[in-house]
């Protein structure tokens, strides 16, 4: 796009809605755009490069703060690959011990299912209300 175009037309070329795009302006993430004479605001080129920039820092899991960061390194020109993969190991660690408590919770979930299965299968007369993961849930409360 080589001329200024309205935030519908970025929004919709950079993957980005209105409201984040109007959000980023607030935040500092992008420059506050020109306005024509009835108020609409105008992008050029170089904001769409930012805002495809920030969508992309976001899929990769950083923060606005760490995209901030990333966007200083990136319009001073300078060598940065150290910091950059500093940022990464940091990312990728959380992700890792993300993984590791999703793994947890599955494990438990599947514990509970079994319970909920064999419950089903063999209920104890007299009993036919009482499920064995709200009985155990129940035991953990009172301990």
């Amino acid at each position: 796009m080589s001329q200024a175009a309205k935030i519908g037309q970025v929004a919709h070329e950079t993957g980005v809605s209105i409201d984040t795009i109007r959000f980023y302006e607030k935040q500092g993430l992008l420059k506050r755009s020109t306005r024509t004479e009835g108020g609409f605001r105008l992008f050029g080129s170089d904001e769409i490069q930012t805002l495809k920039f920030v969508r992309k820092a976001q899929e990769l899991g950083f923060s606005l703060n760490e995209i901030r960061e990333l966007q200083i390194l990136r319009a001073d020109h300078v060598p940065a690959c150290s910091h950059v993969k500093e940022l990464l190991d940091q990312k990728l660690a959380a992700v890792e011990q993300k993984i590791e408590e999703l793994q947890k919770l599955e494990h438990s979930l599947k514990l509970a299912l079994r319970k909920c299965m064999r419950g089903l299968k063999a209920p104890a007369p007299g009993h036919e209300e009482c499920c064995p993961v709200l009985d155990e849930i129940n035991q953990a409360v009172r301990e």
